[in-house]
């Protein structure tokens, strides 16, 4: 590294370190451009991807006011997606290659999404756990030292915030229903709970960015702290259902303040990320041949623009006498 660039380098940390934002145009270090680059894609991947499992319970909803809830709310991850691919294109990648990266299985989402939706009951469930892991994960980042991405979590936060009250609410009507409906819920609380755990990622030990991500502000707790305080918000909630939480080591640890609960099966995580999970196939199928049928949205979009320009270019030239 030159004496100028480690000049760049030093004021690029101290300026993060007085917590001051770092905006598209700003010097930043290769690695701090990659980590975001990385970071920004798979959480716009996620919200992308993470539109297939309730999607499918759009038209299967039990009500009008349901289906209309979960389309607004499938509407929303949509459009975060947008926030969050914008965001990402700041630090000079395209559209196109963060996509391609997602199609050919090179970028990575939430390993969540790669579970089946097997009944009603699951609505709630990933509306309470999912999103509710999605918002201790995405609150600390409104204060992310980037601050494209920063500015594009607050509103993403704020529409979380009521996905996860949507889905708690499905929760609470079934929990108080007929014996079947209890069980339903209970039942999507057994499925989804270790999963909603994974979601934080890797043990601190094993978390390869972690360190670096924190040094830098753009993570503000390390994956097992955001982990324990979903777990200690999670437990009260659950009794409040008069569900159960499908952990026989749960239990609170007064000496700590906090909830002890059991070992999480990494291998099972593992064997998700790598492409094995339940559903992998199914998404990234999914994923490319949306994308294939709205190539000719893309293409029609494309050439308007050429030709909107082509007419302002016209429109501006000196005409002969």
């Amino acid at each position: 590294m030159s004496p100028v660039e480690m000049n760049l380098e030093a004021r690029f940390e101290a300026y993060v370190a007085d917590e001051k934002k770092i905006e598209p145009k700003d010097w930043m270090p290769d690695a701090y451009r990659k980590t975001l680059i990385r970071q920004i894609s798979q959480h716009a991947h996620s919200e992308i991807v993470g539109m297939l499992p309730e999607g499918n319970w759009i038209t299967r909803a039990p009500s009008l006011k349901r289906k209309s809830i979960l389309l607004a709310k499938v509407q929303d991850e949509a459009g975060h997606g947008l926030y969050l691919y914008s965001a990402c294109e700041t630090l000079g990648v395209s559209r196109d290659e963060l996509l391609d990266d997602l199609h050919s299985g090179k970028a990575k989402y939430s390993s969540i999404f790669n579970y089946p939706t097997l009944n009603w009951a699951d609505m709630g469930a990933i509306g309470w756990l999912v999103d509710g892991a999605a918002i201790m994960n995405q609150v600390p980042l409104c204060k992310c030292s980037y601050g494209p991405y920063a500015r594009a979590m607050v509103r993403v936060c704020k529409e979380e915030s009521f996905h996860q009250r949507q889905g708690f609410q499905i929760m609470l009507t079934m929990a108080q229903g007929t014996a079947d409906q209890r069980a339903m819920a209970q039942d999507a609380l057994n499925r989804w709970w270790w999963p909603s755990l994974m979601m934080f990622g890797p043990s601190d030990a094993e978390s390869p960015h972690s360190a670096q991500s924190m040094k830098w502000n753009i993570k503000r707790f390390s994956n097992d702290e955001l982990r324990q305080k979903f777990v200690d918000m999670t437990v009260p909630q659950a009794e409040l259902l008069g569900l159960t939480i499908p952990d026989p080591d749960l239990r609170w640890n007064e000496e700590r303040g906090h909830h002890d609960f059991g070992p999480i099966d990494w291998t099972e995580f593992q064997e998700v990320v790598q492409g094995n999970g339940p559903c992998n196939k199914e998404r990234l199928a999914a994923r490319r041949s949306a994308h294939e049928r709205g190539a000719w949205v893309r293409e029609a979009a494309a050439a308007y623009a050429e030709k909107q320009a082509q007419r302002k270019t016209s429109s501006t030239e000196p005409h002969a006498a």
